[in-house]
């Protein structure tokens, strides 16, 4: 079995590298950041976090403030909050002006198990895609997770990325290169084809390995770019 591991943990620990290689990199939560672990952060570089407590709609809007200042910030809770509670302020505050803010959510789709339905977030991938100049990254495990956050900080303009609340198994190796807006072919086949983002990778694959056993030869395509769209 493919090792598993936390994508929330290595985001936590990445923004730590990161912040220690830039000094304009920031960090903002909404009491959520023994969660979404930007914890790490908040123990190792505190003048640099703002934890905005349970005011989503504000922290967003700091956020826009600071990179219009700026800076390189980076404002993290659950899915189901943001985009959900403060989608006004994304679009007003980041996505119009089209500000260099990194909003990373975790908690998506329906992982979060016993935080029950009201922590599900189904919507938010939907309403970030309508809004102009996003790019909508959803990584598959923590190897892409890591990737994805350095070439979001190393970006200009607003990102999101989606990331799940349990531990996910490696899909990668150490020698993968992720490459912004573009699909990856996991596994080649001729007569199914399976696109997957995010948590369901790993479960394309199995199903795969499933189907090439019944005969029946899968490709299956990683799309962690949601947006531009590799087309």
């Amino acid at each position: 079995m493919p090792q598993e591991v936390s994508l929330r943990e290595t985001y936590g620990k990445t923004l730590v590298e990161l912040g220690r290689e830039n000094s304009d990199i920031v960090v903002l939560d909404a009491d959520l950041s023994r969660s979404t672990m930007t914890r790490f952060f908040a123990s190792e570089l505190p003048e640099r976090f703002f934890d905005c407590g349970i005011a989503e709609q504000n922290m967003v809007s700091i956020a826009a403030g600071l990179a219009a200042s700026g800076k390189i910030p980076f404002a993290s809770t659950f899915a189901v909050f943001v985009p959900g509670r403060c989608f006004d302020q994304i679009r007003m505050s980041i996505a119009q002006p089209g500000l260099n803010v990194k909003l990373v959510a975790t908690h998506g789709g329906i992982s979060v198990g016993e935080d029950g339905t009201s922590h599900q977030s189904i919507e938010d991938l939907a309403l970030i895609n309508s809004l102009p100049g996003f790019t909508v990254v959803v990584p598959a495990d923590a190897i892409e997770t890591a990737q994805a956050v350095r070439v979001a900080a190393s970006s200009y303009g607003p990102f999101y990325i989606r990331l799940c609340r349990p531990k996910m198994p490696l899909v990668y190796n150490d020698d993968y290169h992720f490459n912004l807006g573009k699909a990856v072919t996991m596994k080649r086949g001729e007569e199914v084809t399976i696109i997957a983002i995010g948590t369901m990778v790993a479960a394309a694959l199995e199903a795969a390995d499933n189907l090439k056993r019944e005969g029946t030869g899968c490709c299956v395509l990683n799309m962690p770019t949601l947006k531009p769209l590799d087309e």
